[in-house]
């Protein structure tokens, strides 16, 4: 009796093949590079205190005091403020508060002046307004109108197409505070529309005004 040949079984290729992957994905990527609009860097204008020493004391604080507010970046993300002159003879005229919208810029907002209203209020209501005018007009007003006009109004050239004096705000860090204290406070500006405001650095005056509150203010050794 004659044996059976034993049957083979066809061994099937399984490698798949991924070249042709190469093309789509390059395809793919110069889609998308040549699709999506990239986003424009966005810089923030910082107001520098003058290094003029012919400059007077005066001429560097031209505000009324009622439109000052001192902001000192402290320790442990800690915020204190004075509203006015730094009088370090006066220590409870600093005060402490927070960061966010129920601290310093409810603060920066509800501040009231000696002619009885809040300049930044005023500044982020004719801000809104723009803002819609501008969302109906669309593509008709020009980003360079629109970003006139908002100088404008944070300055207080056209505020409800009267002119009135800003608040100024005084951002001074401590040796104890953070670069994020910093980006904190100018995202503040940028919210409550604030044109007018600098970076200083921590006076004699602000020294004593600080030790007689009990704010650390610099490393101790």
């Amino acid at each position: 009796m004659a044996k059976k040949k034993a049957s083979k079984q066809k061994k099937m290729d399984t490698r798949v093949n991924f070249t042709p992957m190469v093309d789509m994905m390059m395809l793919l990527i110069t889609f998308f590079m040549l699709c999506t609009t990239l986003s424009k860097p966005q810089a923030m204008s910082l107001i520098m205190p003058s290094n003029d020493e012919n400059m007077q004391k005066e001429d560097k604080s031209v505000s009324k005091a009622s439109y000052t507010v001192t902001l000192y970046l402290g320790a442990d993300d800690k915020l204190y403020y004075v509203e006015g002159l730094i009088d370090p003879e006066t220590p409870d005229i600093l005060k402490e508060t927070t960061w966010g919208k129920d601290g310093v810029r409810k603060l920066l907002i509800e501040h009231i002046t000696e002619d009885g209203f809040s300049p930044v209020a005023k500044v982020m209501m004719a801000k809104k307004k723009l803002d819609k005018q501008k969302a109906e007009l669309g593509d008709k007003m020009k980003k360079e109108d629109y970003d006139k006009a908002l100088s404008d109004i944070r300055n207080g050239k056209n505020v409800d197409g009267e002119e009135i004096q800003t608040l100024t705000v005084v951002i001074k860090p401590t040796d104890l505070s953070t670069y994020n204290n910093m980006v904190q406070a100018l995202d503040e500006m940028l919210v409550c529309s604030i044109g007018k405001y600098v970076i200083d650095k921590i006076n004699e005056d602000d020294e004593k005004l600080l030790t007689a509150k009990g704010v650390k203010y610099v490393n101790e050794q």
